[in-house]
């Protein structure tokens, strides 16, 4: 038989074009190399406890389209990011706000907390030179000693006098009692976790898993008119010119035999010492609650390590600077001189996208495509 699209890739990008081209009368054939559907958002059920398996996805976004769109796949709960951080033992909210002012100086009102990061800032004058003095000159010192230096420099594996100011445009400082991350108007947690979600997206779609399509790209071409590659784009061209740079994550997962290990979704660890970035405590995406609302024994924690990206490894986060940005125009250019085959995704455009900006993304090559 042969396929109007083969979709390679069943990650938010490949599903959301998967669904819309069936629900448009078009023959897909969805393939993927992992033994699992759902790309990074894949979700495992352990002890009734939906595992984030390829870090903590949190669904956020002010585009009501989007939200209108996702919806129809699976009901959201009303999860709120409110991350801990951690610097040797003494616990700050995130994002910076009036209580992580009030527990680092103790002040008490926002005109004093403003005071404080004005005093800081002044230390640097003229334009930052690289990524320390930028967030200085945002936060001020004792906040980005405390709570950004470290974690920075464990997340890039660089110095934060090394790293370019531009990673750091802005950190949000809220003179607010308000410990939401995400400033968005829409967010939550797929009922049931992301893999169901992806699996109601893909109903009635031939899927083929374990399916290395590099691999074998001769005889899969062949079963398709059009080819939507949501791989890496450097393999497709087999890295002729070289390869794009990522940052990858290394995850140690235990389940403990105890209901609560540490309160809280995330709890960033912000000194350089701890080797680990953060701890994920899985259960609380649902607020430890199973499907029928009852609590859950059992717990299950993830460590995660920020390590520098080889081949191999699984790419997470693109080092978007300017080097990798030049090699990424040369491969833009082979892959825009390719019949049939479009390049779509997080690694098929070496782009970092929250998960709302991939639907939106996926939803306007439909509009084009189909």
């Amino acid at each position: 038989m042969k396929y109007d699209y083969l979709v390679v890739g069943s990650g938010l990008y490949g599903a959301v074009f998967a669904h819309e081209a069936k629900k448009h009368g078009k023959s897909v054939l969805v393939i993927d190399k992992r033994p699992n559907i759902a790309g990074n958002v894949y979700t495992e059920d352990v002890e009734g406890i939906h595992v984030h398996k390829y870090g903590a996805h949190i669904f956020h976004t002010n585009n009501k389209k989007v939200w209108n769109y996702i919806t129809q796949f699976a009901e959201f709960n009303r999860f709120t990011n409110s991350p801990v951080a951690n610097y040797k033992g003494e616990l700050y909210s995130m994002p910076f706000n009036m209580y992580t002012f009030n527990k680092m100086w103790g002040v008490v009102t926002p005109e004093e907390a403003a005071a404080k990061i004005a005093e800081q800032k002044k230390e640097i004058t003229g334009t930052p030179r690289n990524l320390e003095e930028q967030a200085i000159s945002l936060v001020g010192r004792d906040i980005f000693e405390k709570l950004v230096k470290g974690y920075t420099e464990k997340q890039w594996g660089r110095d934060c006098k090394d790293l370019p100011a531009f990673i750091i445009k802005r950190l949000p400082v809220r003179y607010t009692f308000d410990n939401n991350y995400f400033n968005a108007l829409y967010q939550g947690i797929p009922i049931g976790g992301y893999t169901k979600m992806v699996a109601n997206l893909l109903e009635g779609i031939e899927v083929r898993l374990n399916i290395d399509y590099l691999a074998q790209k001769e005889e899969l071409d062949a079963l398709a008119d059009r080819v939507v590659y949501t791989g890496p784009i450097d393999a497709y061209f087999d890295y002729q010119l070289g390869c794009l740079e990522y940052r990858s994550v290394r995850f140690e997962t235990e389940l403990l035999d105890q209901p609560n290990f540490q309160g809280n979704a995330a709890v960033n660890y912000t000194d350089r010492e701890t080797p680990w970035t953060r701890i994920i405590e899985h259960k609380w995406f649902e607020f430890g609650k199973d499907g029928e609302g009852n609590d859950l024994p059992k717990t299950v924690i993830s460590r995660e390590y920020s390590s520098e990206w080889k081949l191999g490894d699984e790419p997470y986060y693109p080092v978007n600077d300017e080097k990798n940005g030049a090699l990424y125009a040369q491969y833009r250019s082979l892959a825009d001189a390719e019949e049939n085959i479009i390049f779509g995704g997080r690694l098929g455009e070496y782009k970092y996208y929250d998960m709302d900006a991939v639907i939106a993304s996926a939803l306007e090559l439909c509009g084009r495509e189909l």
